[in-house]
């Protein structure tokens, strides 16, 4: 059953989530030089869905993804089961898909997104590229404090792995993909390793 009232409409519900992300991230930063609010990076992510189509429920769930992994330290961290009560299953479901498991390791848990993309749903799969392609316009444009030359590399080239998988259900997102892709290669071909 989906949690919302029969005349509440898609963009007050988009509106909704993106209040209750603002509010869970309220304290939350980037972790680029900018130290950008982290809300940015959501909003960022559920407005390129939009632009290119996505599902409702894959543009609240983009606004959500974060709300339980980078909660789980704060004084009331963001539960599943919250985000199911107040907007509903199938929301959740994308949600949970597309988040780590932060018991695991980090190089497991980079190294499952890659195995499992391809096995995840349509609306996942479009939410996870557009992660990456956020993620890669962050690397680029203000990378984390500490990220030699080295590392981005490592992780545009993690990135293009991961989306390797999630292709095939919205061409013209694929295509956002691809030029980000290039555009982040071209970046850092051109930075030569400078350091961030």
């Amino acid at each position: 059953m989906d949690s919302h009232t029969p005349t509440e409409t898609d963009l007050a519900r988009i509106l909704r989530a993106a209040v209750f992300a603002a509010r869970v991230h309220a304290t939350h930063r980037r972790k680029g030089a900018a130290a950008e609010p982290y809300v940015n990076h959501v909003l960022e992510v559920a407005e390129i869905l939009a632009a290119h189509a996505a599902p409702p429920a894959a543009i609240i769930a983009a606004l959500l993804h974060d709300t339980v992994e980078d909660s789980d330290e704060d004084p009331e961290p963001c539960t599943l089961a919250q985000i199911e009560a107040a907007f509903g299953a199938e929301v959740a479901g994308i949600v949970a898909e597309v988040s780590d498991d932060k018991s695991l390791p980090k190089e497991v848990r980079k190294g499952l997104q890659v195995r499992n993309g391809p096995k995840k749903s349509d609306a996942a799969k479009q939410l996870k590229l557009a992660d990456k392609i956020s993620n890669l316009r962050a690397i680029a444009a203000s990378p984390p404090k500490g990220w030699d030359h080295a590392r981005r590399l490592e992780y545009v080239g993690w990135a293009g792995r991961v989306a390797a998988g999630l292709r095939g259900v919205n061409p013209a997102l694929d295509a956002v993909f691809e030029a980000t892709y290039r555009d982040a290669v071209r970046r850092l071909a051109a930075d030569g390793g400078t350091p961030a």
